[in-house]
């Protein structure tokens, strides 16, 4: 939403889960190739972008930790002063809700809404093609974060196939005091390849569920590659705890 009288742009950054996800093989680039099923929901950060009178970037947030120049907002920010030398000051409300390190593209899904205001409030009239080629060298999820429809995401996450479905289902996103480093997550996974089992219809299946507003096989489908190394970490606290 764009109010003209304020030049503020406000838009919702919606969390997304990962219905499916199978983490592949690691590419020359150090990327990992995946395939996924995303799937946007109603838990957002709220980001209020406006033009400023400073030559520069000025995040102000609920989470204080935010404010600094390592958020991906900011890296956005950069290349975009770098295609557009027009752009200059803007200043960033960011209203955070969505729990980081948690899997929901809390970062990515800024970045993303960041652009599309960015393109908005400069009129900078980017093509699809340029927002998500943007998108694509920020991080492997701002590619899917940019669309609010399911999506099948191959490559990096930047290859994105729309899925035909209008089905309306209700999910129960639980938080537990704990949190993974994406990072990690994937250094792990390289480090136990051999011993992790993929399940490669998993895909297919949640599409079909999807098309067909089937539920059982939604559910019968879920899977992500991550949850092979959260069960070791697990079990390895586990044992610390009843020492």
């Amino acid at each position: 939403m764009y109010n003209s009288r304020i030049g503020t742009v406000f838009i919702k950054a919606r969390a997304k889960i990962n219905l499916n996800l199978q983490v592949l093989e690691k590419r020359e680039d150090n990327y990992h190739n995946l395939e996924s099923v995303f799937q946007k929901i109603n838990l957002y950060d709220e980001l209020f972008v406006s033009k400023c009178e400073q030559d520069e970037l000025i995040i102000n947030s609920n989470i204080k930790e935010l404010e600094n120049k390592e958020n991906i907002i900011y890296k956005a920010y950069i290349k975009l002063k770098e295609k557009y030398s027009w752009i200059k000051g803007v200043t960033v409300k960011l209203n955070k809700k969505i729990p980081m390190q948690a899997g929901l593209a809390g970062g990515s899904t800024d970045c993303a809404a960041f652009i599309l205001a960015m393109n908005k409030l400069y009129k900078l009239n980017m093509t699809k093609l340029e927002i998500e080629k943007l998108g694509a060298s920020l991080g492997a999820d701002v590619v899917p974060c940019l669309y609010n429809t399911a999506v099948k995401a191959n490559g990096i996450g930047d290859k994105i196939t729309k899925i035909n479905t209008d089905f309306l289902y209700y999910i129960l996103v639980i938080k537990p005091n704990l949190s993974f480093c994406t990072k990690e997550m994937y250094k792990k996974i390289d480090s136990n390849n051999k011993n992790i089992k993929q399940d490669l219809k998993s895909t297919d299946n949640i599409i079909k569920a999807l098309q067909t507003s089937n539920i059982e096989l939604l559910s019968d489908n879920l899977y992500n590659t991550f949850e092979e190394v959260v069960r070791r970490r697990n079990t390895y606290i586990k044992k610390r705890i009843n020492r």
